[in-house]
């Protein structure tokens, strides 16, 4: 009886238990088959919105991003033929995101982004819905934003080069548009001129500076559109292409007329600023001049002046009127200088510069070295008139008697035997004393060659003498090779045995009878050194840094000495500033009268 009751019991309890398991699944199942067509496809498309939505605002936060990173112009357009790669790749879609579903899923979920409307997905969802979606979204982006800022910096969107096609076009239309205008008879006022004369100008102020199609406005292009309109008409009441060539060649005649002009215009304008003294140096000179006379007459005095004489140093000649280069030329040779205790600096200025010279080296002395200033106009012997007449140049470079004091070294250093000249505008770069122990071979001067064609500083003997003259075809030789002046060694025992000076006072007259060189010192010194000059290293003497000579910038840091010759020097505002720091690290602009005078880097 007992065991009846028990087996009973246990039956009864296995069968409500099948009844509370199936019956909800066969409600459910009843119920999800009665209402397939409409609730259940409604659920459907939520949950794909869901997903596209998630999908749509990851792949929107990921172009923000690269909009963030200065990217110009991000890509429209998500999906192309051929192309089934989004445009943002799948590494900037977050990991945490896709924790946990299908690999499929994204995939799918990133072609729905590519193909469905955006706004039939938000109507589909509940107002509620899509604010939960937000909040998670929201979340997911705090929680992974460094991982993806990590990330992001390998984010590649398509490649796209920068086209200037209608950039292109838009010129070709003002000048089809010009063109058509200058066919008009002058004084005409029709429809047609004001119609392409307005378009003229609203096309040109639409596209302004640009260079690239992407700096084009819609504004500009829809001038565009209505530039072609009009020019369509202009090419029905101008159909002959014959007279359409003769104009156009005319332009374009004009244009080069025009760009000629401004090339010599913008020549003169440089050689002009080349010669003028800023205001800067003016200003310089008048502080150190009435610092200068407001000393007394014994502190007026350089020291060391019994080494001025001695043959035993190194003695450098320096002919200038600029306080602010020969400062440079001294700091730098001084500062390269392995003794410089043995260095003897021979500056030479006119009077109106002497005090400003001298007081600033008495103020801002150069080390262990020596300086000397003489006055040009203390020398009894030169005659400065001689010079100004038998050169006749517009450019006071040419004229100023500094610049032919060179041909006067045994003369002006009557004690020396060997000196080096160096032009003001010159950094030393490397330790000159070695220029003593180079074996003349007899020769006057020591320079370096400028005659290899291809060279920037290549020169030839006729681009600056006359060969048309007989006296000059018959002593030289056109082939022969040509040297530079800047930083030059002279065996000056040599210099007075040939008596040079007065060879050089020959070609001088002859030149003021007839054109027979250049003005400058140049030509007149390859014709007086011709033949007395001895080849040194290149290594020594770099030039072309005053000018656009394309110069190398391993031979500049090779070079013992740089040369800023040309008119764009290293203190003016035309000077070359890829080449100004080797210039400016030797001039002390922290000084206060550079301060006060606006002398700036």
């Amino acid at each position: 009886m007992r065991l009846f009751r028990k087996c009973t019991r246990i039956f009864i309890i296995l069968c409500l238990f099948a009844v509370s398991v199936t019956t909800p699944i066969l409600l459910l199942s009843s119920h999800r088959l009665r209402h397939l067509g409409s609730d259940g496809s409604k659920e459907f498309v939520g949950d794909l919105s869901i997903i596209k939505q998630r999908l749509e605002v990851r792949a929107l936060n990921a172009v923000q991003q690269e909009e963030g990173r200065s990217v110009k112009e991000p890509i429209l357009d998500v999906y192309r033929d051929g192309d089934q790669s989004s445009a943002v790749s799948l590494d900037s879609i977050d990991k945490n995101d896709s924790v946990g579903k299908p690999e499929n899923a994204s995939l799918s979920g990133i072609d729905v982004t590519t193909h469905a409307p955006k706004k039939e997905s938000q109507q589909s969802l509940p107002e509620q819905k899509v604010a939960t979606t937000r909040e998670k979204l929201v979340l997911l982006q705090e929680k992974s934003r460094p991982e993806e800022v990590q990330r992001g910096q390998n984010v590649q969107s398509h490649p796209r080069r920068a086209l200037d096609e209608k950039v292109k076009e838009v010129k070709d239309q003002l000048i089809r548009a010009k063109a058509f205008l200058n066919f008009v008879p002058p004084g005409s006022n029709s429809n047609f001129v004001k119609e392409i004369k307005l378009r003229i100008k609203d096309l040109e102020r639409a596209v302004g500076e640009a260079t690239k199609d992407s700096d084009l406005s819609r504004r500009a292009i829809q001038k565009m559109k209505a530039m072609d309109s009009t020019l369509l008409k202009a090419s029905k009441l101008f159909p002959e292409c014959s007279a359409m060539v003769k104009k156009l060649r005319a332009m374009t005649y004009n244009a080069e007329e025009q760009l000629r002009s401004q090339k010599n215009q913008a020549s003169f304008l440089v050689n002009l600023a080349g010669r003028t003294t800023p205001k800067g140096l003016h200003c310089l000179s008048m502080r150190l001049t009435t610092e200068y006379f407001s000393l007394p007459p014994e502190e007026q005095e350089l020291p060391d002046q019994h080494k001025f004489q001695d043959p035993d140093l190194y003695h450098f000649a320096v002919f200038s009127d600029n306080v602010l280069a020969c400062s440079a030329v001294v700091n730098s040779t001084v500062s390269t200088a392995r003794v410089p205790e043995k260095i003897v600096f021979h500056i030479v200025t006119d009077s109106l510069n002497l005090p400003a010279m001298t007081m600033w080296f008495l103020s801002n002395p150069p080390g262990k070295a020596t300086i000397q200033i003489q006055s040009i106009d203390k020398f009894d012997w030169l005659s400065n008139k001689y010079i100004l007449q038998k050169q006749e140049s517009l450019d006071p470079r040419y004229t100023s008697p500094l610049n032919h004091l060179r041909f006067y070294l045994p003369d002006i250093f009557p004690s020396l035997n060997k000196i080096v000249l160096l032009d003001h505008d010159v950094v030393v770069k490397r330790d000159l004393t070695g220029l003593w122990r180079i074996n003349m071979k007899g020769k006057v001067n020591g320079a370096v060659e400028t005659c290899l064609e291809g060279e920037p500083t290549f020169r030839r003997m006729d681009m600056f003498i006359n060969f048309t003259d007989p006296l000059v075809a018959k002593r030289f030789d056109v082939k022969s090779c040509t040297w530079a002046f800047g930083m030059n060694i002279f065996d000056l025992q040599e210099w007075r045995k040939r008596n040079l000076t007065a060879l050089y006072h020959k070609y001088l007259e002859l030149g003021s009878d007839r054109p027979l060189m250049k003005a400058g010192t140049l030509p007149i010194g390859w014709m007086t050194f011709y033949k007395h000059t001895r080849a040194i290293d290149r290594r020594w003497h770099v030039l072309g840094l005053g000018y656009e000579s394309g110069v190398r910038l391993n031979e500049i840091e090779q070079a013992a000495v740089i040369h800023y010759d040309g008119v764009m020097k290293p203190w003016l505002e035309i000077g070359l500033q890829k080449f100004k720091p080797y210039w400016k690290k030797h001039v002390w602009y922290e000084h206060p009268y550079l301060q006060q005078c606006n002398i700036h880097e």
